[in-house]
């Protein structure tokens, strides 16, 4: 069983660490994502000595500089915080994370859209919460989202699918990194990249093909980084639809007539917003299982996570 670290916000799995005593369990992560996640969690505040409860506080100043302050008394707990955030940064990296989600919102954990004050108590712009700022700067690659976004079904889909494929990408360095190991760890996810973006998945695959031309360091580290960034791209129906339509492709000899318009029916009803994902997901299993399909029995794409997550029955 793959196991997965995923730090969190501690007020979203229901530790009553809020500025007002309470939590903000998320319901969803504990119960459904949490079968099949390790959570590690973290409490900006309460580590980093403050009380419960305490005084609400927001940001102030500016997005790259943020000033962390109560909003009544106006105690500045910048360098309090800023301080300890540079040290659990360190301490993270023995967790072996593959993810992390933020309070959204939050001053010290909002990954965006966390308001950020004038000195005369004006919301002016839009910044990220301070403890969460300097974890995506120490961590560049790990996905991160936010408790409020992972509502959206597409959001979420996204998000856990990459925390998977980020585990089998740490699992194929600790292996060591071999030119093989890369190449079987790029045909086995092509149709996943493609379905985010053809473009990366043209310069991964560049990337392979020249791999005895680069240091093996310097390839993986720049493989693990355009990877990411294409699967933080949203796959769209129409990318779907052409993954789904160059899948077809592999059964042009073994489907009948009708088998093949089934296909063709259910991809193209998918197109037009009338079945979930799941459907022509569930139909080109059943033939890559029925007609021993051996390229599209490796794919990743038809099976990018635990399917009792249901993700795809709403995208």
């Amino acid at each position: 069983m793959i196991v997965l670290n995923i730090g969190i916000s501690s007020c979203l799995i229901g530790k009553n660490v809020r500025y007002d005593g309470r939590h903000k369990r998320d319901h969803f992560l504990t119960e459904t994502l949490g079968k099949f996640v390790t959570w590690i969690p973290v409490c900006p505040e309460v580590e980093c000595g403050l009380p419960v409860p305490r005084e609400a506080m927001r940001l102030v100043g500016t997005p790259d500089t943020p000033r962390l302050v109560t909003r009544t008394t106006k105690q500045d707990h910048t360098k309090r915080m800023t301080g300890w955030a540079k040290k659990k940064v360190r301490d993270l990296e023995a967790k072996d994370l593959c993810g992390f989600v933020f309070k959204s919102r939050s001053p010290s954990s909002g990954m965006e859209r966390v308001k950020i004050y004038d000195i005369n108590n004006r919301s002016v712009r839009m910044g990220k919460g301070i403890f969460a700022m300097a974890f995506m700067s120490a961590f560049p690659q790990i996905p991160v989202e936010d408790e409020g976004r992972l509502h959206d079904p597409d959001i979420r889909e996204n998000f856990i699918e990459r925390i998977f494929t980020f585990r089998r990408w740490k699992d194929l360095i600790a292996a060591g990194k071999t030119i093989n190991g890369l190449i079987r760890f790029h045909s086995v996810h092509k149709y996943l990249i493609m379905a985010h973006s053809p473009e990366h998945l043209r310069k991964l695959g560049k990337m392979v093909a020249g791999a005895k031309k680069e240091q093996p360091s310097v390839l993986f580290d720049s493989y693990g980084s355009e990877l990411m960034n294409a699967l933080k791209l949203r796959s769209t129906v129409k990318k779907n639809t052409n993954v789904l339509q160059h899948m077809l492709g592999y059964f042009k000899k073994q489907l009948n007539a009708d088998e093949k318009k089934e296909l063709l029916d259910t991809i193209s009803n998918y197109h037009k917003g009338l079945v979930p994902l799941i459907v022509p997901i569930t139909l080109l299993n059943h033939y890559t299982l029925k007609y021993k399909e051996p390229y599209l029995r490796t794919q990743i794409y038809l099976h990018p996570h635990p399917v009792e997550l249901m993700l795809r029955n709403h995208v």
